[in-house]
């Protein structure tokens, strides 16, 4: 393809990633509404999130896998049709049961896009050129992050539009990005005889990531971290993948391959883009908590401050990716960008509920630019060394990993901040002479507490939010860690190694 087929290619690709990325983060702000309209309970609000989120993170490796074995083109056309006709039923929902289902069908489409626009890529692009191109990649999911939050809280606070349309406005952006894909995606599909999915072992790891991630979601709040709940969901998280394990590593055509997996550069880049992964959405995700609850700002108020976040992300990932591709070194950028998140975590955990804008804001700038530098090009170095017969398993495998990191780090690091802020709350009532009647400081409805026990719920947010950065700083020093044992390799400037290429490619 060339220069200009590629970029009209990809358009209708990042098209398609912007819509999902932003479907992930677009109810956040309108949910308490979604809920309250649909009449539902808090478990039923968690499951709305937690449905989504199970269904895309078990799902990328098996849509990696396929994405090996049959025409890519097709495959992302038949993941837009999933996720526009899941989100149409989510905005037609009539009650809260039938909006987890729908968003569980929209999760399998939305993991599926986000990997197989990363494999489309990869098999149009070498990875030497690959870097600017994932420099737009990591631009559109850095703008998706922030401006969900921004849409949800503007549709659910306009009358004439409500809050059924944080699903359908998805719409009419998947059937343009559906149509761009049909005329101008040709990419090579590699016709191997006798090449067939494992779905025993997809089955097993669906399962087994399933059941760590219930686990994960629910561990502290429904029950605690020791507890018979606790040992029966992780012991068997453990037994069915180590069963799933056994299964790929006797398989033709395994679903993760055990054997790049186990090579040194893939594990570490694994390793670190699970640091990354927890690091990052873990911390981020509770920046807009700590504007709202900590500072007293409103949801468009609080997207708004996140806004540097987003500018560093956006800068470093197109800047670095264009200097990847000039150079076609890409250790250098993983090792900077992981320092880089690193100190700005450690910036971000200073902070309080009185600590200057201007400190978080260059703190969070710094952050954006780590994970814009280390992300993305932390992918290149495992497409650089797999086969384009294997591309799809092992992007899938490391967007997998970054994922389970993003949720787990979301996990714990809420526990923290939980634990922390009723310290925080009880010394607080108990400094000012306050009793706490009914739900006292564990309600978020600052409103309905007096004036005064609101600022000691808004000090106790605002001091416990730098405690969980600190946390933040801690996993993605393990990222630094992996990025320094990386081998200095260069990246290739072909499709596919010199060795593993085959005859009787077709272009879809």
């Amino acid at each position: 393809m060339t220069h200009r087929e590629i970029l009209e290619a990809l358009s209708g690709l990042l098209l398609a990633l912007f819509v999902a990325m932003i479907s992930a983060t677009i109810v956040s702000v309108a949910l308490p509404q979604i809920i309250g309209a649909l009449d539902g309970t808090q478990s039923q609000y968690t499951w709305v999130v937690t449905a989504s989120l199970l269904a895309a993170t078990a799902s990328t490796p098996v849509w990696g896998k396929l994405a090996d074995l049959f025409s890519k083109k097709l495959l992302i056309q038949i993941s837009i049709v999933i996720f526009m006709v899941s989100s149409l039923a989510c905005g037609f929902a009539q009650n809260t049961g039938q909006l987890i289902a729908f968003r569980a069908v929209q999760g399998l489409g939305m993991g599926a896009l986000q990997v197989l626009v990363q494999v489309i890529i990869a098999a149009m692009i070498s990875p030497k050129e690959r870097g600017r191109y994932n420099g737009y990649l990591g631009a559109v999911m850095a703008v998706a992050t922030v401006a969900g939050p921004l849409l949800g809280g503007l549709i659910a606070d306009t009358s004439w539009l409500g809050w059924r349309w944080c699903f359908f406005i998805a719409v009419p952006f998947t059937i343009v990005a559906f149509a761009l894909l049909h005329k101008t995606l040709h990419v090579v599909t590699v016709r191997r005889p006798g090449a067939k999915v494992d779905y025993a072992g997809a089955t097993l790891i669906a399962a087994g990531v399933s059941v760590l991630l219930i686990w994960i979601t629910f561990v502290g709040n429904s029950f605690d971290w020791i507890s018979w709940q606790t040992a029966a969901m992780v012991g068997g998280g453990i037994v069915v993948l180590g069963v799933a394990v056994l299964v790929e590593s006797r398989v033709k055509e395994p679903v993760v391959p055990l054997h790049i997996v186990r090579r040194r550069d893939p594990a570490l880049a694994i390793l670190a883009s699970l640091a990354v992964g927890m690091a990052m959405f873990g911390g981020s995700v509770f920046l807009g908590q700590y504007f709202q609850i900590g500072r007293g700002y409103g949801p468009t108020e609080a997207g708004l401050l996140t806004i540097p976040l987003m500018l560093g992300v956006l800068l470093s990932s197109t800047v670095s990716g264009t200097l990847v591709s000039r150079s076609g070194k890409v250790k250098p950028y993983i090792v900077a960008g992981a320092v880089v998140l690193t100190v700005g975590f450690l910036g971000l955990s200073v902070i309080d509920h009185e600590t200057s804008l201007v400190f978080v804001s260059a703190a969070m700038l710094l952050v954006g630019i780590g994970v814009g530098m280390s992300m993305q090009n932390l992918v290149l170095v495992i497409q650089n060394v797999v086969p384009l017969r294997e591309l799809g398993a092992a992007s899938g495998a490391i967007t997998f990993f970054r994922s389970l990191g993003g949720t787990i780090g979301v996990s714990v690091l809420g526990a923290i901040l939980a634990n922390r802020v009723a310290t925080g709350i009880a010394e607080g009532f108990a400094k000012a002479g306050i009793r706490p009647s009914g739900s006292g400081g564990n309600t978020l409805n600052l409103q309905a507490l007096p004036e005064a026990a609101r600022t000691v719920v808004r000090a106790a947010y605002g001091d416990a939010t730098g405690h969980i950065f600190l946390v933040s700083a801690g996993i993605a020093a393990v990222g630094v860690v992996a990025a320094l044992f990386l081998k200095p390799t260069r990246l290739r400037d072909s499709l596919d190694l010199p060795d593993t290429r085959e005859s009787g490619a077709l272009a879809d």
